[in-house]
C-alpha cells in the first residue's frame, strides 16, 4: 500500500519536484510544504505507531507492527475539514510563486489514495471567499495540469478567477481554446459570464463575435440582458443595423417579461379582492 501510494506521489508531482528516486520526490515535496513551526508531513507521521522505530524486533514482532500500520495509514485520523484548513492556510502564506504553491499542492495530495477533487473544491470556496483569485488560478491550473477537473463547471471558475484577477485577455485565450470551439453544448451560464467579462472589459468585438457563433449554432439568448449587451456593444462599434436586426429578432423577451409582470400584478390584485370578500362574509356571519 505504502509503495503504491509512493508511486502515485511520483505521477502527481510536477516536473520542478521530480528526481531519480521516488522518495527524492517524496522529501523535496514534503520540504516545500514547511510553514513556521507546523508541517503537515510531521503531523501525520505523529500518528504512526511507535513500535515501528524498534530496529531490533523479533520477526513475529515486525509481522504485527506492520500490521498496525496498515490498519492506522498515514493522514487516515486527520480529519476532512483540518485537511483542507491546512491546505487553504499554507497557500495563503506561501510567497507568490508558482513552483512554491505547485510543489505544497504535490506534497498535500501525495498520501491520498484517490485525487481529492472534492476537497479541492472546498478549499477553491474558500479562496473565492477570501478573494484569493490569484490563488484560485493557481490551483485550478495545476488541476487541470494533472488532468483533473476537466469540466464546464471548473473552466467557468477559472474564467471568472482570471476575470476578477484582471487577466481578461487570458479568460478569452483560455475560451477559445478550451471551450468557444464546439458553441453547441456550452451552458447559457457560461455563455453569459463571457459575454458579461467581454463587456465590463470592452472587448466589444469579441463579444459581438461570441453572440453570433452562438447563433450559427442556433443557440436562443434565454433573456434580455444578453440581448441588451449586445444591442450596447453594437451600437458602441457603429454596427447600427445589426443592432436592430438583434432587437428586433429577439424583441420577444422584452414584451413577454412586460406581460408576465403584467398578468402577476393582476393576479396579487385578484387576491387581495378575494381576501376581502371573505372578510366581509365572516363580518356578516357574527
Amino acid at each position: 500500500m505504502l509503495i503504491r501510494r509512493f508511486h502515485r506521489a511520483a505521477t502527481w508531482a510536477t516536473p520542478l519536484l521530480r528526481d531519480t528516486t521516488v522518495g527524492q520526490v517524496m522529501e523535496l515535496g514534503v520540504n516545500k510544504l514547511q510553514i513556521g513551526n507546523s508541517c503537515y508531513c510531521t503531523m501525520l507521521q505523529n500518528q504512526m505507531p511507535k513500535r515501528f522505530a524498534d530496529k531490533d524486533m523479533t520477526d513475529k514482532t515486525s509481522e504485527r507492527n506492520i500490521g498496525d500500520i496498515r490498519k492506522h495509514q498515514i493522514g487516515e485520523n486527520v480529519s476532512r475539514k483540518d485537511k483542507i484548513n491546512f491546505l487553504v492556510n499554507t497557500l495563503m502564506d506561501l510567497r507568490d510563486s508558482k513552483e512554491a504553491v505547485y510543489g505544497a499542492l504535490d506534497a498535500w495530495v501525495a498520501w491520498e489514495q484517490d485525487f481529492p477533487i472534492a476537497s479541492l473544491k472546498h478549499a477553491l470556496a474558500v479562496l473565492e471567499k477570501e478573494n484569493q483569485w490569484h490563488r484560485v488560478v493557481q490551483v485550478i491550473k495545476w488541476m487541470l495540469s494533472k488532468g483533473q477537473g476537466t469540466t464546464m463547471n471548473v473552466y467557468g471558475q477559472l474564467i471568472r478567477a482570471l476575470d476578477m484577477d484582471h487577466r481578461a485577455e487570458e479568460a478569452h485565450k483560455f475560451w477559445v481554446m478550451k471551450i468557444g470551439s464546439d458553441l453547441h453544448s456550452v451552458p447559457w451560464q457560461l455563455c453569459r459570464s463571457m459575454i458579461s467579462i467581454y463587456y465590463r472589459n470592452k472587448m466589444l468585438e469579441d463579444l459581438v463575435k461570441l453572440f453570433k457563433d452562438l447563433e450559427a449554432f442556433g443557440r436562443k439568448p434565454p433573456e434580455k440582458s444578453i440581448v441588451q449587451r449586445v444591442a450596447d456593444a453594437c451600437e458602441m462599434l457603429g454596427l447600427v443595423e445589426e443592432k436592430e436586426r438583434v432587437l428586433v429578432k429577439y424583441n420577444y423577451l422584452f414584451t413577454d417579461e412586460k406581460k408576465g409582470s403584467i398578468k402577476k400584478y393582476k393576479g396579487k390584485r385578484k387576491s387581495t379582492k378575494g381576501n376581502q370578500d371573505n372578510s366581509d362574509l365572516m363580518k356578516k356571519a357574527q
